[in-house]
């Protein structure tokens, strides 16, 4: 009679044991904290553990690095983009300011008219034009009033120390 590998009931009086695919090998070792083996173990776990913390160090401070580097360049930019919008409002200002200048010139040149001169002048001063009935001579008599000098100025000029002496010798002769 043939029985199914895989059933889950068996027929017969003994039932047998079903053995698995695969083979399992155990081996147990006695557990002596003075091997070298286990030594030597533990002192590479420890290695691996202090190269593990290491590499998460290194990880950290290079994360730390790329985030320090994107904010500065993000900051700068965004003194960049403030400077560039203040210049910007500075140039409205300033041709604001031109144009107006340009406005007063025109309105200035306007006003040094002559004509538009002398009609403030009549209308706001009350400014006439110079008639014949308003001339008025003055006779001066014909003395000069102006004295001449009466004592002279002389003006010594500081001679050199050769001078002097040339000066003496002509008096001398």
């Amino acid at each position: 009679m043939a029985i199914q590998r895989y059933n889950k009931y068996q027929y017969e009086t003994s039932p047998r044991k079903l053995e698995p695919d695969y083979s399992i090998k155990k081996k147990r070792k006695v557990y002596n904290p003075t091997a070298p083996e286990r030594k030597k173990v533990e002192k590479t776990n420890i290695k691996q553990a202090v190269m593990r913390k290491r590499d998460r160090a290194k990880i950290v401070v290079a994360l730390v690095t790329v985030f320090v580097a994107v904010f500065t360049v993000s900051y700068r930019n965004s003194q960049i983009d403030e400077s560039f919008a203040k210049n910007e409002e500075l140039k409205k200002s300033y041709l604001a300011v031109e144009k107006e200048n340009e406005q007063i010139k025109v309105d200035i040149e306007n006003s040094l008219n002559y004509n538009n001169v002398e009609q403030q002048a009549k209308e706001l001063l009350g400014m006439q034009k110079l008639s014949n009935k308003q001339t008025v001579y003055v006779n001066l008599p014909k003395k000069d009033y102006i004295q001449p000098a009466t004592e002279t100025v002389v003006i010594e000029k500081e001679e050199g120390f050769f001078a002097k002496i040339i000066n003496k010798i002509k008096g001398v002769f």
